[in-house]
């Protein structure tokens, strides 16, 4: 198990600004855990009681609605903290997460977080920050939502897959998202987000096999309105 003061995850996320010996103290009572793909780390309602900080792989965050619908609110890569607003605030999970692919994470106990958050001031401004830029993102995709097309959004998602996690060695997108995953970020129905896809194949802006998705013409996907 490797020592948080030693791992580079941390510069990707609040722990940077934690001492040497905070990083010591933490490491000393995280856990590690695998997940696997499909699995919950935790579900709407649950306490969390720390946070995560995902060391490798990508996980979803979604929210239930009051038609048993889910919406996907955000995708979490490697270096981020889960669970981070819950802690702050004092309640109970608002979102759910579970793996799209094999994940491994730490979890730090809320004990220990909440003593580097009173005592160590850089700490507490860095995690306030993320938070202020976690709410700048939700406040995009209220607008996108109310103000652009169902394939405007479909185009946008595919882009930022292929900006945020890049391609295999085939040129496929290394996330490989469920068509209901994509219509749950998107916003739609299923249906919708299949019709939509195919017709993108077929103005030749992507390319599929199976669940895979090549993007084509990237300036063709950002022109779509």
């Amino acid at each position: 198990m490797s020592k948080c003061e030693q791992c580079i995850i941390k510069q990707f996320n609040s722990l940077k600004a934690l001492t040497r010996e905070e990083l010591v103290r933490i490491s000393g009572c995280k856990t590690s855990r695998i997940i696997k793909k499909g699995e919950v780390i935790f579900e709407e309602g649950d306490s969390i009681n720390g946070v995560f900080c995902v060391k490798d792989g990508v996980c979803k965050l979604s929210k239930l609605s009051a038609n048993g619908k889910d919406q996907i609110v955000k995708l979490v890569v490697k270096g981020d903290l889960l669970g981070q607003r819950s802690l702050v605030g004092d309640e109970s999970a608002n979102l759910s997460a579970i793996a799209l692919n094999d994940m491994e994470v730490c979890f730090i106990p809320k004990s220990e977080i909440m003593n580097d958050l009173q005592k160590n001031p850089k700490f507490t401004l860095d995690m306030l920050q993320q938070m202020a830029h976690d709410l700048k993102d939700s406040d995009n995709v209220i607008v996108d939502m109310a103000q652009k097309s169902v394939k405007n959004r479909m185009a946008d998602v595919l882009l930022y897959v292929n900006d945020h996690f890049g391609v295999d060695q085939n040129g496929f997108l290394s996330i490989t998202l469920a068509r209901e995953d994509y219509a749950n970020i998107v916003g739609t129905a299923t249906e919708s987000a299949i019709r939509i896809l195919s017709q993108f194949k077929k103005e030749g802006l992507i390319s599929t096999k199976g669940k895979q998705i090549k993007i084509e013409d990237i300036d063709g996907l950002n022109r779509i309105e």
